[in-house]
């Protein structure tokens, strides 16, 4: 049996870390969203003691978060992230070998389960080209985000954030830039990410995994934690401090 094109084990392993942080990203975001916009919760807690370490949390979540997804978007060569990864896929000798060997382990399989079924031309073409639109799903979302495209201040903007005063202390840029991201841009940065990291894990794992039912998950496990927090000015609280 030959051994795997180093090459390509190195775009499975890659694929594998992306996402093992874009599942940080998930449990983070969903564990903050309700701090951030569930009212009834805000209210609960009201202007209270507790509300003090109900803030540092919500501030801790949205950094790990923040920190989390810019990490995936790191253009240092020694990095593991989205740059990487499709700069790797972009190669069109290297796609071409990666179609091959996706169809071969996938006939292997096929094979192994109906001897009479072999790699025929169509069968092998058939992969590629589903790889292939996959693979263009891909390019369009990250061009919106690289430089020059239509969401790239987005991601200059998180990744100044993240070097200025998230993971490192630097001083300001001299000349100024845009202001920080909004949320509406980070929400939508995330619902990008998702997409793109599920459709990596199609075209390199051959994993049909979506990650938004995933997020999903999260957000149901968060409305079970949320759902019991209160300030001690709030009825049920076993500190209950009512307002005179």
């Amino acid at each position: 049996m030959s051994e795997e094109n180093p090459k390509i084990t190195r775009l499975k392993d890659d694929v594998k870390t992306l996402e093992q942080e874009m599942g940080l990203a998930i449990m983070f975001h969903e564990s903050w969203k309700p701090t951030a916009y569930d009212d009834e919760l805000h209210q609960r807690m009201g202007k209270s003691y507790a509300t003090h370490t109900f803030s540092i949390i919500r501030t801790a979540l949205r950094r790990e978060m923040l920190l989390a997804l810019i990490r995936i978007w790191d253009s240092d060569y020694r990095t593991i992230g989205i740059p990487s990864i499709t700069n790797t896929l972009s190669d069109p000798a290297f796609f071409d070998t990666f179609c091959a060997h996706r169809a071969k382990r996938l006939s292997s399989s096929r094979i192994s389960l109906t001897p009479e079924l072999g790699l025929s031309n169509g069968w092998s073409d058939s992969i590629k080209e589903t790889l292939s639109e996959h693979w263009d799903e891909v390019s369009e979302l990250v061009k919106k985000y690289k430089k020059g495209g239509s969401h790239y201040e987005v991601v200059k903007s998180l990744l100044t954030m993240r070097n200025v005063s998230l993971a490192h202390r630097q001083s300001p840029p001299k000349e100024p830039g845009r202001a920080d991201a909004t949320d509406e841009e980070i929400e939508s940065f995330y619902q990008d990410n998702l997409e793109i990291v599920r459709l990596l894990l199609s075209i390199v794992l051959g994993r049909a995994f979506n990650l938004t039912e995933a997020a999903d998950v999260y957000q149901t496990y968060a409305g079970y934690f949320w759902a019991a927090a209160r300030g001690e000015v709030t009825a049920g609280h076993p500190s209950y401090r009512p307002i005179p």
